[in-house]
């Protein structure tokens, strides 16, 4: 080069090293890729490498900057193996992203097939459209059988309900044995009551299998709320038509496998649960409302053990479709008693008739006339005296799940209002 007094200069460009090569990985290099086996072996304090997300770290030299220390870093659970659940249940994501903590990745290990299972049929195309259990990176409420049972529910409803939703309910179109068969056959009838006492053992003697092909053993209050926002989701927000195709179940069959006798189960329970038959909950009347304790509905006695139920029930979600009526009665001297009534239109004895409400017919809402009605003692449900408790003990689930739908549809009023917007 030369100045303007014409002197000539040499100018050298070295290259140099930089004393902290792991901040430039990312931008400069791929990084190394090592197997599980590899990274097990690096398990001891002065060799210690860990695996985040994908990502291995050597923490050999952390612990003195760890807020905790190097006691959690060399726990038999965490040195030389994968610790994302463990770290995310105690970081923020964020984290990672300071170059301080970021220098320390060394490389990948190959990503496990399961990581793709929580994305299938799971696109969220607006914010908080989805609840965060679906959305959010790593979950310590969420496991692989929760992603595996909404993936499985999403493509049935997707194909087999979702598209027809909107129509059944502004037609007032009742629920047909045809759609009834194809919840019973996906399982989608057998999770309203999956949660229940021996219910697996119930399943697959019949050969019923969950969403996802999960164990009613591992179904959960979260596998329940995931039920309650497809549903919601797949009905398009139509509340008529989902009490008409699930509601009237969803509360009319836990009675019968939480108090009913084994064989009640195998002769009311299995078939309404394959989809092949229908229940529903009779318990409010026009001059008690939802108050249950005042109920006038009677059961008598009979000489064979059996009783006569007479009295009239109006509201009653799914009623219209339905073949059984999980009943509350009163007695003169028992107190209160749960019954399965069975309809009977030939003889008149438990018939329905629709109500105009202020949702879609489509909910099958009825009132539902009982005269005379004679059942067995094999129809008694739980213990005679004990119908108001167990008709008590029925509310927790059914409330849960009216809150987890109600939740989901204000998110789906939002993702209008923002598609809109």
């Amino acid at each position: 080069l030369e100045d303007q007094h014409h002197f000539s200069y040499h100018i050298d460009i070295i290259p140099i090293r930089s004393p902290f090569p792991h901040l430039f990985n990312s931008k400069m290099a791929a990084l190394k890729e090592f197997s599980m086996e590899e990274v097990s072996k690096h398990n001891k304090e002065g060799d210690l490498w860990i695996i985040i997300d994908g990502k291995v770290y050597d923490v050999s030299k952390f612990g003195r900057l760890h807020p905790g220390g190097m006691p959690p870093l060399v726990d038999p659970t965490v040195a030389g193996k994968d610790c994302t659940d463990l770290f995310f249940g105690l970081h923020r994501a964020s984290v990672l992203d300071e170059p301080r903590y970021a220098k320390l990745q060394i490389g990948t290990v190959p990503k496990p097939a399961q990581a793709k299972a929580k994305k299938e049929g799971q696109d969220i195309v607006m914010p908080y459209a989805e609840a965060m259990g679906t959305w959010r990176r790593f979950s310590p409420y969420y496991k692989e059988t929760h992603h595996k049972f909404r993936a499985a529910l999403r493509a049935v409803l997707d194909k087999e309900v979702r598209p027809f939703a909107k129509k059944w309910d502004d037609e007032a179109t009742l629920p047909t044995r045809e759609v009834d068969k194809v919840l019973g056959d996906s399982g989608i009838l057998a999770c309203l009551v999956a949660s229940e006492e021996g219910v697996g053992d119930l399943l697959r003697s019949h050969n019923i299998k969950l969403p996802g092909d999960i164990q009613a053993e591992d179904y959960d209050y979260f596998h329940g709320l995931i039920l309650s926002e497809e549903l919601r989701r797949a009905l398009d927000g139509g509340y008529g038509v989902g009490d008409g195709l699930y509601g009237g179940i969803s509360i009319g069959l836990p009675p019968l496998l939480k108090f009913g006798t084994k064989d009640m189960i195998e002769r009311f329970a299995v078939p309404v649960i394959k989809g092949e038959k229908r229940i529903c909950l009779a318990i409010s009347e026009p001059y008690a409302g939802s108050d249950v304790a005042q109920i006038r509905t009677t059961a008598t006695p009979t000489a064979d053990g059996g009783w006569t139920v007479s009295g009239v029930k109006k509201w009653i979600t799914g009623g219209m479709v339905a073949d059984y009526f999980t009943t509350l009665c009163r007695t003169e001297k028992h107190g209160s008693v749960m019954l399965l009534l069975e309809r009977d239109d030939e003889q008149g004895s438990v018939t329905t008739k629709l109500l105009k409400t202020s949702y879609s017919a489509a909910a099958g809402t009825a009132y539902v006339t009982i005269h005379n009605a004679r059942v067995g003692a094999d129809h008694l449900i739980g213990k005679v005296g004990n119908g108001f408790m167990q008709t008590m003990a029925n509310f927790n689930f059914e409330r849960w799940g009216m809150i987890c739908g109600g939740n989901f549809h204000s998110r789906m009023v939002l993702e209008e209002c923002m598609r809109w917007a």
